[in-house]
Order: structure tokens, then C-alpha cells, then sequence
């Protein structure tokens, strides 16, 4: 049932002139809705006529509130040689859209219900579309929280499904670049208080499937975890540290090494934060567990540093993000030493969406310019190498992209983007987005080896 598209038209037609209209004063909108906050628009003294106010914090009784929301979003993308030209359809352009409405319902200060509906819709060749393009008209949050304030802080228990993020998203992430996003089913309970956050979480992902509310819990994948994050107080400038543990079961995973049950756990610890002009993002994870009954062990270090120009013309930032992300170091030992992504960003490295973070280094240095009234213009170029000679290469969802065969080179390519933005307003933007993929030495030695284009071009509007 594609009945959403009808909306899609009167929709962004109303979008475009209620974000032209809409008032700046309001908090930033999040990807995954359930952590905004309107709870300040009780007092009607705070209320200051902004369109974007309407709906939200409508107050139902003495002690209960509803705020509804939506998102909108139409994409075209274009791949010339999609896979370096293995790809089922490497040559295609597309239409992606997707229709995001929620409502977050509070009954008093202990109790809360989150809805939101996910209608998406791909116009894409059959050969190639998959879960993250269209899931057709489903459920993608629906949870229920109840929270008890004490000594210092609040507990919250959470159940149901919902949409998870957490920390850089380099393993647990929203997947919200897609035109579908990453939901799990399962419970949660959560502390915070005193500048800390700790999360414990037992949960399935959503296995998504093209036919209407049919979306259900992958039974060959369970994810648990603990992860907590302690915010410095203001002495010590805008800083954070995350520690976490996380344990990921799988019924089957493939890698260059074979295919075979599954579970691994992974340690890591993010050091992140801005002082003045500087802002860096600094992570190390180690991985233990098996692989077809036979030990895994696997690391990963990331790192995300920039410095912005302020004060100068066109504020230039400056960044440089560096990995070096684990291999197998021997395909005929049935020991594993290739990283897992578990569920990682839909764009980690840049527009075109080709390699994942598994048996990887890599060099990210990027320059964005502010062009001024809510226009950037950013750049990039990614240069990557196997960590491993005796490991293939991977793709974002963890696919063996292609096999370590007999080559003994190391170099994979070099890929270079340009993102030009426009944020009209705190409701609406629009991107368009080149990224070009020159293929190196490995991938000549193993098979088709045509330089990848892609061009993606997109209207938002979150409310």
C-alpha cells in the first residue's frame, strides 16, 4: 500500500512555507524525535507564537501532554559502476521518500507512551533494492517509559521498540543517511543524573521486509549492553567520556575466513569533546567472543579531530579523521581477528557508501566552508588500505565486498566528496552531494575495477 506517496506533494508544499514562517526560538530537532524536550511550553508565558510551536506540549489535564511531529524527506540518488561495476545494477538513478509522523504522549511525570509511524517508498529496480530503501508503510517506534526520581538522579524502564544511537554511532546507530531507519525491539533501563548517563539494554533488531506492517524482530540476532556516559563539569570545557560494554549473538555472519554462528562482544571507551576553536572525537574498541566455535579477537582505534577558522572569511574547518580497524591475519587459522560493525552508520566513510569500517586504515582529511545565510559547502577526500593483506574488504553492513584472493596489494582507492548544504530554517534544508571512487591496486588485482560515481540530491523538512 503506497498510500502515503499521494501525501507527499501537498505535504512539501506545506512544509516549505510553514519553515519559511517558523520562529528560530525553538530547541534543535534530533534524527530519532523521543529525545526533545518541549515540557517548557507549559508556562504560556514562554510560548512565542512561532508556527513551530503548534502541536507540541498540548495539555490534555492537569498533569498530561501530547506533542505530535513529523518528518519528510525526498531523495534522488544516482551510482554510475555501483561495487566498482559488480553491483546487480551498477548503473541506476532513484527516488527515495519517507514520511516520519510521531506523538509522544506524557501522563504525569512517571509516565510516557512514544509512537511513530515509518512510510517509505523506493522507486528503485527490483535488482537491487533492499531492506534500507523501502519498508512500506510499518511501525518504527512504539515504547512505553516509566521513571522514578530519587536521590540524585532518575530511573527509567523502557519497553517496546524503538530507534537507538549511541555515542560517534560507529557501532549502534540510528542508520538515518538511508531512506529506512534502524529500529529494535526489547527493553531498557536507564540512570542519569550528576552529569552521568548509564543505559543497560537487551534487544532484537527489526528484520525489515517491502510488505505493510509486517516489519518484526530478527530471531538470529540479540543485542545487550551497558554503556555509560559521564559529562565533565564546565572547568574542564565541553568534554565526555563514554565507557561501554557491549555483547552482539548471531545465528550466521559471514567474513573472508567463511560463515558461521556467532558472538562477539566489544569494550570501548570515546574520549570527546570542543575547547575554543578545537573539537575531537576520540574512541578505542577491543572485541572478544568466537566465530564457528573458534576464538575472536579484533580492535579498533578512530579518530575525529577539527579546528574552525572563526573570525575569518568563510570560517573555514579544518578536519582529520584517522582508522585503523583489525583484519584476519590468516583465512586458513579458524581463528578471527576481523572487526564486526555490529550496526554501524548507512555513510560511514563519506557519500558513496562503499566500504565498512572491518580490516581497514584510513585517512579522512575534510574542509567545510560557511558560505553564509545557512549555506556550506564541505569537501573531502578518503584514502584507503586493508590492515590485513591476508582479508578482503567490506562493505558498511559488514558484506565481504570483495575476497582477499591471491592479491598481496594493500592500497583500495581514494574517494573524494563534495556536500553542498542549504539550512532554510530549523525545519527545512536541502543537500546535494558528488563523490567520486577511484579503485586501487587491490581492487584491479581482484576483479572489475570501474571508477564509481554518485550524485545524491534531498529535501527535509522535520516538524
Amino acid at each position: 500500500m503506497n498510500f502515503h506517496r499521494l501525501a507527499i506533494l501537498p505535504l512539501a508544499a506545506l512544509a516549505i512555507g510553514a519553515a519559511q514562517a517558523a520562529g528560530s526560538a525553538l530547541p534543535p530537532i534530533d534524527p530519532w524525535r523521543y529525545t526533545e524536550d518541549y515540557s517548557y511550553l507549559d508556562d504560556p508565558a514562554k510560548r512565542t507564537g512561532a508556527w513551530g510551536e503548534a502541536g507540541k506540549w498540548i495539555r490534555l489535564g492537569d498533569s498530561s501532554a501530547l506533542t505530535l511531529g513529523a518528518e519528510l524527506r525526498v531523495r534522488y540518488e544516482r551510482y554510475r559502476n555501483n561495487e566498482f561495476g559488480d553491483a546487480a545494477v551498477p548503473d541506476e538513478g532513484y527516488q527515495l521518500y519517507r514520511f516520519l509522523p510521531y506523538a509522544d504522549l506524557r501522563l504525569g511525570r512517571q509516565v510516557r507512551a512514544f509512537g511513530q509511524l515509518n512510510l517509505t517508498h523506493a522507486e528503485r529496480d527490483t535488482g537491487s533494492i533492499g531492506p534500507p530503501d523501502d519498508t512500506g508503510s510499518d511501525v518504527l517506534q512504539a515504547f512505553v517509559d516509566v521513571s522514578l526520581a530519587g536521590a540524585g538522579g532518575t530511573w527509567t524502564a523502557r519497553a517496546g521498540r524503538q530507534v537507538m544511537a549511541y555515542g560517534s554511532e560507529r557501532l549502534i546507530s540510528a542508520r538515518y543517511g538511508p531512506n529506512v531507519l534502524r529500529s529494535f525491539d526489547g527493553g531498557a533501563l536507564s540512570w542519569a543524573g550528576q552529569g552521568l548517563r548509564v543505559d543497560g539494554f537487551l534487544v532484537r533488531p527489526v528484520r525489515n521486509d517491502p510488505d505493510d506492517f509486517s516489519d518484526r524482530a530478527d530471531s538470529q540476532r540479540r543485542l545487550g549492553g551497558l554503556y555509560g556516559t559521564w559529562s565533565a563539569p564546565g572547568g574542564l570545557g565541553d568534554t565526555g567520556l563514554d565507557a561501554y560494554l557491549l555483547s552482539l549473538s548471531s545465528d550466521s555472519a559471514t567474513y573472508n575466513q567463511g560463515s558461521g554462528p556467532e558472538t562477539r562482544n566489544a569494550l570501548g571507551a570515546r574520549y570527546f569533546g570542543q575547547r575554543a576553536s578545537w573539537r575531537w572525537d576520540l574512541e578505542a574498541v577491543y572485541q572478544y567472543g568466537s566465530f564457528a566455535g573458534a576464538p575472536a579477537r579484533a580492535w579498533s582505534l578512530a579518530s575525529d579531530v577539527s579546528y574552525t577558522f572563526h573570525g575569518t572569511p568563510l570560517q573555514p574547518r579544518v578536519g582529520l579523521k584517522a582508522n585503523i580497524i583489525s583484519g584476519d591475519r590468516n583465512p586458513d587459522d579458524p581463528k578471527l581477528q576481523t572487526f564486526a560493525v555490529f550496526f554501524p552508520k548507512g555513510k560511514y566513510f563519506g557519500e558513496a557508501g562503499l566500504i565498512g569500517p572491518s580490516n581497514l586504515i584510513n585517512l579522512h582529511p575534510s574542509l567545510t566552508l560557511d558560505l553564509g545565510s545557512g549555506w556550506t559547502l564541505g569537501t573531502a577526500a578518503v584514502f584507503y588500505w586493508r590492515q590485513s593483506l591476508q582479508d578482503g574488504v567490506y562493505g558498511v553492513a559488514g558484506n565481504l565486498l570483495r575476497p582477499a584472493g591471491a592479491s598481496r596489494a594493500r592500497y583500495i582507492g581514494t574517494q573524494a566528496d563534495v556536500v553542498l548544504g542549504w539550512e532554510v530554517s530549523r525545519h527545512l534544508s536541502f543537500e546535494a552531494a558528488y563523490s567520486v571512487f577511484r579503485p586501487g591496486s587491490f581492487i584491479r588485482d581482484t576483479g572489475r575495477a570501474e571508477t564509481v560515481h554518485f550524485f545524491g540530491l534531498e529535501a527535509l523538512w522535520r516538524y
